[in-house]
């Protein structure tokens, strides 16, 4: 296959893929919650899970280069260190679970999908969860433990968000310190990805151009973000998201075809 070949993706993954990418930059912008929450679960519906969690891995690091050198000299080590150690086990399991189940595409989108409702039912409960823990800050093993199921759902579906900040806001770090920390964490847990990706053989040449072709929307989301924080407030564009995350979860979970249908 020629280096820069375009795969031969469906027309309603191009259209998807574009949506997804200007949601993610968004929420690199902190325009909206939890945002990258949706795109694992939304491209699934156009093509295979393990083609799309690979497809974005990459992406995802291409941001994290052009993000983490603002938190270079902002982050908490020991929380890094307890988190990430969790990570690497979350990792190890997500792993296997895609070699055992990678032949099995029923599967796989049921799983993408229960970790979408799942987020979706985290995010509706925060306030309560992270108010219970507010009194206390949480020790070393809720670290553990929270960083091995924000590895695994990473690995899976590259959203680690909501466990990694049950146990990190509770924390009351400086939000510059909470922000880099959490943006650290991601970016080595996404380099570890790596690994077990090549050995799945999720990471395929022929991706190179359609990496190419998205990468720039991603940067164009997060000039809207930006734009959008100075003029709007993103509560009800982030309840809009929600709900949208929690049809396609049921989508994948279900094959109602609640989604499905606007996108082939």
């Amino acid at each position: 296959m020629h280096l820069l070949a375009i795969p031969d993706y469906p027309t309603a993954f191009w259209i998807t893929a574009a949506f997804v990418m200007i949601l993610t930059g968004l929420g690199k912008s902190g325009f909206g919650s939890g945002l990258g929450a949706l795109a694992t679960p939304l491209l699934a519906l156009t093509i295979p899970v393990a083609d799309a969690a690979a497809l974005l891995l990459p992406l995802l690091i291409i941001m994290d280069i052009f993000t983490v050198p603002h938190y270079r000299k902002r982050f908490d080590g020991n929380h890094l260190r307890i988190l990430l150690l969790g990570a690497l086990v979350g990792i190890a399991i997500g792993a296997y679970y895609f070699e055992a189940f990678s032949h099995n595409e029923r599967a796989m989108k049921m799983g993408i999908g229960a970790l979408a409702v799942l987020f979706v039912i985290i995010q509706i409960g925060r306030s309560l969860i992270l108010g219970v823990l507010s009194e206390h800050r949480p020790p070393p093993i809720v670290g553990w433990i929270m960083g091995a199921v924000g590895g695994f759902t990473s690995m899976i579906a590259h959203a680690g968000g909501p466990p990694v900040t049950i146990y990190l806001v509770p924390q009351r770090l400086p939000r510059d310190v909470y922000v880099g920390t959490a943006a650290i964490l991601f970016a080595l847990i996404n380099l570890v990805k790596l690994v077990p990706y090549y050995f799945l053989g999720l990471l395929r040449i022929g991706n190179i151009s359609t990496i190419l072709i998205l990468a720039p929307l991603a940067y164009a989301g997060v000039w809207l973000g930006i734009v959008l924080n100075k003029h709007f407030t993103d509560k009800w564009f982030t309840r809009f998201v929600y709900a949208f995350l929690l049809l396609t979860g049921l989508d994948l979970l279900t094959g109602w075809n609640l989604v499905s249908v606007f996108v082939r």
